[in-house]
């Protein structure tokens, strides 16, 4: 053979072993993305607590007031919510428990009452944004009474009782999501086509929005940086983020034989249930892949959406003395740009509405079981935790009517704010210690014929207690962790300051 073959030869042998090379980096990359479709559905259901009327409400007031300039608002509580969102799979996924049923499990019985009661506040403020932003898109879209509107948001209960079963197959759970991440995408696509309608101006005065300012820390800005912290921060996520990555780690674990649960348990929603270390490993990343990507784009871009719509068309525009508020920017918009343009917003304010009024309900669900483990059934106690949410709101509706609402939302939302540093330290606490955050590793064993396997005594004695793998945060984790929960404590702290010295911070 010649030099010329034998080159010839070299050459398609290299490319031969490129292109298997190429081939074997594609089906990775397939065998990822197909892997990571399956844990699509959790973060989806937490970024609906970060595009609900609430943020509609805070972010229309912080537009109209100052048009971009609180973007960075918008941006940094979106950084904050992801970090802690991470630290609650985490907590989830490696004890098996959520946030409530962790505090139940390891604070002592009055501390526990007194968080109970912090969380069905904010559960109840909460639900006051979902219910009040429902009734109001009813009532501008087919003229229903708002009253009448509060009582028909308890279809979502409905919904939620017929649904989602935390203890049931996942393959029911992935129906309820996937209800959940239609009306979520319905959302996207008003907030999208809002930003087509309006006249945004120069983009520039966008993209410094996101840089920090000083509208953000004077006068009513701190108010409503606050507000939209509350807004998207919002304790009954943590709830949520911690309870909704269990079920696909419990599905591996009873398909791969780590886990067998009975009726008991069942029933108890899986209270024994831990992680095995390979469940753990095989879903963390992905897990948290999926949120990060859920809030950093569908809840980040509808959160930054409102505020720019609503800079771009109440800025400067509201009368002396009026509110902006959801009436105000409903009006504008179907006045100055189009009848199609308030409708569009009204709508995605009711498919967000829906959507958070249900996962609300689903972290009412949660506290009640996790901190009270009621032994009533399901359905009484879900109903009951929501007519208990329900009830503030119908009356402030039947007091209030349109006038106020806005100023009622957007309170509510500075006492999620103020609630945050409270329930937020159980979950830094718990993920920073070493005895909670560890997963039993199995036990050595060796591989005999026929697939049995025994414990292999060589070099460790008979009593040898298990082996644990430390999954708790690290110093630095911890340390930025420290620093968030503190800025935010110290913002709280600064706003009462600001209330009892008289300082003009309301809207």
């Amino acid at each position: 053979m010649g030099d010329t073959e034998t080159e010839l030869l070299n050459e398609g042998q290299s490319n031969s072993r490129l292109r298997n090379k190429s081939w074997k980096r594609g089906n990775k990359l397939l065998g990822i993305l197909i892997k990571y479709a399956k844990f699509i559905g959790p973060g989806l259901m937490v970024s609906v607590s970060y595009m609900d009327p609430g943020n509609y409400s805070t972010a229309v007031a912080a537009g109209s007031a100052h048009k971009y300039k609180l973007l960075f608002s918008v941006l940094v509580a979106n950084f904050m919510a992801a970090f802690w969102q991470c630290l609650c799979a985490k907590l989830g996924a490696v004890t098996g428990l959520d946030l409530a049923q962790n505090c139940k499990r390891h604070l002592t019985p009055q501390l526990n009452v007194a968080l109970y009661i912090l969380a069905e506040i904010a559960i109840i403020a909460t639900d006051l944004a979902e219910v009040v932003g429902t009734a109001i898109s009813l009532n501008i879209l087919f003229d229903v009474p708002l009253a009448l509107g509060v009582v028909l948001t308890v279809v979502d209960v409905l919904i939620v009782l017929m649904a989602y079963k935390p203890n049931g197959s996942l393959q029911w759970i992935r129906y309820f999501e996937m209800f959940v991440s239609f009306l979520v995408f319905a959302t996207v696509i008003c907030f999208g086509l809002e930003l087509i309608y309006a006249d945004l101006g120069p983009t520039k005065d966008i993209w410094k929005g996101f840089l920090p300012s000083k509208a953000v820390f004077e006068g009513d800005g701190l108010y409503l940086s606050l507000a939209i912290l509350g807004a998207t921060v919002m304790p009954h996520s943590l709830y949520l983020g911690s309870g909704v990555v269990q079920p696909r780690l419990r599905d591996y674990d009873i398909t791969h034989g780590n886990y067998t649960p009975d009726v008991n348990d069942v029933e108890n929603n899986h209270e024994k249930y831990k992680p095995s270390i390979d469940a753990v490993n095989d879903a963390l990343q992905f897990t948290m892949a999926e949120l990060l990507v859920s809030l950093f784009t569908v809840a980040l871009f509808v959160n930054c959406a409102i505020l720019i719509v609503a800079g771009a068309t109440l800025y400067g525009k509201t009368q002396p003395g009026e509110e902006a508020d959801l009436f105000s920017i409903y009006k504008l918009l179907s006045t100055s740009l189009s009848k199609s343009a308030g409708t569009i917003f009204v709508l995605a304010l009711l498919f967000s509405g829906q959507s958070a009024g249900i996962v609300c309900t689903l972290s009412g669900q949660m506290v009640s079981e996790g901190f009270l483990n009621w032994t009533i059934s399901p359905a009484l106690r879900r109903s009951a935790t929501r007519a208990v949410a329900i009830t503030p709101c119908l009356i402030l509706v039947l007091v209030a009517g349109r006038n106020g609402l806005s100023g009622a939302l957007n309170a509510s939302q500075v006492v999620l704010s103020l609630l945050l540093p409270f329930v937020s330290a159980p979950l830094l606490y718990f993920t920073s210690s070493s005895k909670i955050m560890r997963v039993k590793l199995p036990d050595r064993s060796v591989e005999l014929d026929g697939g049995i396997q025994l414990r292999n005594f060589d070099h460790e004695e008979p009593d040898e207690e298990p082996q644990y793998k430390d999954m708790s945060n690290g110093k630095f984790f911890t340390t930025v962790a420290v620093i968030i929960w503190l800025i935010v404590s110290g913002l709280n702290f600064y706003m009462l300051i600001s209330f009892s010295q008289g300082q003009d911070v309301h809207l």
